[in-house]
């Protein structure tokens, strides 16, 4: 909804400038841009009509330019080279804003980067051929795509955007998420929690009044939220999750299992990882289809069904469901007053 503008009987009309903002979605396996049209707001295709731009950077040369700017890939064909090109192809480095090294480590068991710190264990960076990338570094380039593609929308430059956050993330994590954007060149005008800006769209959408739950269950963070809607207006009332829980975790799980089953150690080169991490994850994708699928890995064959799938991930499932029966009890709330999720 527009706000309203008001003058003084006699003095002139009052017209508001207008401004070209969006909001963003930095998320840890895709990422979106959105911005007004007409009296919607709609997510920006790429120019093959894709919306969704996978957050993956590829460093292919050192900073020659005389900008001192390096030659990257993002999105798409980037991620295309995740196995061919794993040491300088980043993905997931919202999993690592804001982090310590010995955090990163701790919560990722398959990392095929070189990190290094330089001395300042506060902001771990990956190697590539480009020089050294912190998470931050690569936020920017993926932000940058972001940004280009909504000024070419929206026919000039962004005065702003809205970003979306998980709810959990930390101080530190913000401030970065915030670094990145600057160094994209891009003003922001406001970091909105994830579960909010969900429940932003629900409430303009809908006339349901109760208690809503939010459950976002992204690609490497976790956030739950309960909202009291009113008339399209809500008050959060609790909010919890796990910004080291994800549908990464998943995936190491069944990547865990495959290299199991194939009686294979964990000490594998870099492409191996990635490519055991893409055989983990189109196994997850595919058992919401079906109830078993077939896999191969290095020698091995096997296969592998929904149950087992259920089994490997119900510790994960459970650290969903505590952070669901925390927030109830923070709001004062049982299951039975949650009229929607």
């Amino acid at each position: 909804m527009a706000l309203l503008q008001i003058s003084e009987p006699g003095g002139k009309p009052v017209t508001a400038p207008r401004k070209r903002a969006v909001g963003i979605d930095l998320g840890t396996t895709n990422s979106l841009v959105a911005a007004p049209c007409g009296e919607s707001v709609e997510t920006l295709p790429d120019e093959l009509e894709r919306h969704l731009l996978p957050s993956a950077v590829r460093y292919l040369s050192p900073c020659s330019d005389s900008d001192g700017a390096a030659t990257v890939e993002v999105g798409y064909s980037a991620l295309e080279h995740a196995v061919s090109d794993p040491l300088n192809t980043v993905v997931s480095a919202k999993r690592f804003l804001g982090k310590k090294l010995a955090e990163i480590e701790g919560a990722n068991p398959f990392l095929p980067y070189r990190f290094v710190t330089d001395g300042d264990v506060e902001m771990p960076a990956i190697d590539t051929v480009a020089g050294a990338r912190t998470p931050m570094e690569v936020s920017a380039d993926i932000l940058r795509v972001l940004a280009a593609r909504a000024e070419s929308f929206l026919n000039g430059p962004l005065d702003g955007a809205v970003i979306t956050v998980p709810a959990y993330f930390n101080d530190a994590q913000r401030q970065q998420t915030r670094d990145a954007a600057r160094l994209a060149g891009l003003p922001v005008l406001r970091l909105l929690n994830e579960p909010t800006a969900a429940a932003v769209a629900y409430g303009l959408d809908s006339r349901d009044e109760g208690n809503v739950v939010v459950f976002d269950l992204g690609g490497g963070t976790f956030d739950v939220s309960i909202l009291s809607m009113q008339k399209g207006v809500f008050q959060v009332l609790a909010t919890g999750g796990d910004t080291n829980l994800g549908g990464d975790d998943f995936d190491h799980v069944l990547a865990d299992w495959i290299l199991d089953q194939a009686g294979l150690g964990r000490e594998l080169e870099p492409a191996q990882q990635n490519e055991l991490l893409r055989i983990a994850r189109q196994a997850k994708h595919g058992l919401t289809e079906t109830e078993e699928i077939d896999l191969q890995f290095s020698d091995w064959r096997g296969s592998l069904t929904a149950e087992v799938f259920a089994s490997l991930a119900s510790e994960l499932i459970d650290r969903t469901i505590n952070a669901c029966r925390r927030v109830l009890r923070d709001a004062r709330l049982k299951a039975s007053d949650i009229d929607n999720v």
